[in-house]
């Protein structure tokens, strides 16, 4: 059986981004950049005020000097005039400050009393004004490529000038569940039938890492069958299979797809749950095979599907699991030879502030509802001793 990061390792090797596209700024929320973003312009474009005031020579603005208001600079309207000794002028939040002015008194210390101001405090070199490129300057790199991008960063990017971003392309990937007991929900049940909740739920979570997941035809137990669900896997970025990867009479996918020219690279991983994974390519399109489980196909997808994806996407991945450091919430006993992700509760340990992982007793990979009301993974290297409450462990956050 192969290591998990062995594994990680051999899916992520030959992928490459699958291309890009460009989205309207409106549109680009959650995608992932695929060139770096650079301003257009600067942020302020020119000096401004950042409070209602006056805008005055800081060697003028002394407490109980008398000022001369020579005008006013409502934001926007920009005003000619230049600001000479003993002069101010008029200015609100986002003014452009004059000509002649290096700092703002703000309204509430002046006393105006028609053309003439006096201060009722000092005002200091550069007070409250927010200068040309002091957040960031044309040409400046402001998002490196491979970002995904959030709520935030679309508002910098429209700050910088841009109405349209470079984005990578949604990978298309194909999901094919098979088997004879399979059904879709809602369908009329046998007493034997399975709701195939699986190629859902990795559809689902797929979607929300910036895939374009594609629900392929279900493929029964049969060649022919899953000869005509494999044929739509022409046009697509990763092709995902769930289930019939296993040794039984009836699992034929594997051999299926190598009569129509799957490349296997390998089957069979020493991991809990997930262990008869299988990773390859039909033709030039790389294949994942999934257990049929559910519990299985999601903490696979975790594991193995996110990061092809997030590659096709341009993004670097590591080989290694990303992890998180937490606490035993109860005892686990030792491990065998296959790496461990144990469904689990998560609550904060009072004192140390990290994460308290609870494993539910029943680990079976066919509960569902386990699994929904989990928040983590608690993972356990292979041949892990025995550790008690308390002891340190490694997890990983379920989306």
């Amino acid at each position: 059986m192969l290591d998990v990061a062995v594994a990680r390792a051999r899916i992520l090797e030959n992928l490459s981004s699958c291309g890009s596209e460009t989205v309207s700024l409106a549109a680009a929320c959650g995608r992932v950049l695929a060139q770096p973003l650079t301003a257009n312009l600067s942020n302020p474009p020119v000096s401004v005020s950042s409070m209602d005031g006056y805008a005055a020579r800081a060697e003028d603005a002394l407490v109980g000097a008398t000022l001369r208001v020579v005008g006013e600079a409502p934001a926007g309207h920009p005003s000619p005039l230049t600001v000479g000794p003993g002069e101010c002028l008029r200015v609100f939040t986002g003014s452009q400050i004059p000509a002649g002015a290096d700092c703002i008194v703000i309204q509430e210390n002046v006393r105006q009393d028609g053309t003439l101001a006096t201060l009722q405090a000092a005002g200091r070199l550069n007070q409250f004004i927010r200068h040309q490129g002091q957040d960031f300057t044309a040409g400046q790199t402001l998002l490196p490529a491979g970002k995904t991008l959030s709520a935030r960063d679309i508002g910098l990017a429209a700050a910088a000038g841009h109405i349209w971003l470079p984005v990578a392309r949604r990978p298309r990937v194909g999901i094919l569940a098979t088997g004879d007991e399979i059904i879709l929900p809602g369908e009329p049940a046998k007493p034997d039938s399975i709701v195939n909740s699986g190629a859902f739920m990795v559809s689902a979570y797929l979607n929300s890492i910036g895939a374009e997941a594609i629900l392929l035809p279900v493929a029964r137990d049969n060649a022919a069958s899953l000869s005509a669900s494999i044929a739509h896997a022409a046009h697509l970025d990763l092709l995902v299979t769930i289930g019939g990867a296993s040794v039984g009479t009836y699992d034929l996918v594997q051999q299926t797809l190598k009569d129509h020219g799957l490349s296997l690279d390998f089957w069979k991983i020493a991991m809990r749950p997930g262990k008869p994974l299988m990773s390859g390519k039909l033709g030039n399109t790389p294949m994942i095979g999934l257990p049929g489980n559910p519990v299985a196909a999601m903490v696979c997808s975790l594991v193995f599907v996110a990061p092809a994806v997030r590659a096709l996407m341009g993004q670097h991945i590591g080989t290694e699991l990303e992890t998180e450091a937490a606490i035993l919430g109860a005892d686990v006993g030792e491990n065998d030879q296959r790496q461990d992700f144990m469904r689990c509760t998560l609550s904060l340990h009072a004192e140390k502030g990290l994460p308290v992982v609870t494993p539910f007793p029943s680990q079976d990979s066919a509960q569902l509802n386990i699994l929904a009301q989990s928040h983590a993974l608690l993972v356990r290297a292979p041949f892990a001793p025995a550790e008690k409450t308390g002891s340190a462990c490694r997890m990983i956050r379920l989306p």
